[in-house]
């Protein structure tokens, strides 16, 4: 199975592909959709969702799952990022996929064990699940293929369950890096 996860921004847009097979997860393919400032938002837009469009065309993802918008101090940063998740759920939409939502607290919990950790958490812990430390990942990026493992781990594909990092260990000890 073959998850796009989206971290979406009109400034920059997470994008991380991942595959799940055989109880293994590993990156297939991630990186940032980088929106030029001087564009206005409908032309802001329409970059996101060609982007975003050509990667399924591309990789053919079975899945797709994108963060919710969170509300914060500033309001037309909220609503900015949530045109940019529009344009990016009807990339989606457009090419066949469901739609999968999740929460920024959601991600992190599934991904680090709590849902307030950090982006560096975040980052450190993408590079571990998916044996990529020694790669440097941007923030939008591990923010992006994060998404798509929580998608994995929600969606109730058949990974073999743990009820904590203990027995998630116990369970897949060649994930464990010394």
């Amino acid at each position: 199975m073959i998850i796009l996860g989206i971290d979406p921004g009109t400034i920059k847009t997470g994008y991380g592909i991942i595959k799940y097979e055989n109880d293994f997860l590993t990156s297939i393919n991630f990186g940032t959709i980088s929106i030029p400032s001087k564009k206005n938002i409908p032309q802001k837009l329409e970059i996101i969702y060609d982007n975003i469009s050509a990667l399924i065309k591309k990789y053919r993802p079975d899945q797709y799952a994108i963060e919710t918008a969170f509300y914060g101090k500033n309001v037309q940063s909220t609503l900015k990022i949530g045109y940019a998740r529009g344009v990016s759920i009807l990339a989606a939409v457009h090419n066949g996929l469901e739609v999968n939502e999740y929460s920024p607290r959601e991600i992190k919990k599934s991904v680090v064990g709590s849902g307030a950790a950090s982006k560096e958490q975040v980052n450190f812990m993408i590079k571990t699940l998916l044996n990529l430390k020694k790669e440097k990942i941007k923030l939008d990026e591990s923010d992006a293929l994060a998404v798509a493992i929580c998608h994995c781990f929600k969606a109730k594909v058949p990974l073999r369950k743990a009820k904590s990092w203990k027995s998630f260990i116990e369970m897949f000890p060649e994930k464990v890096i010394n």
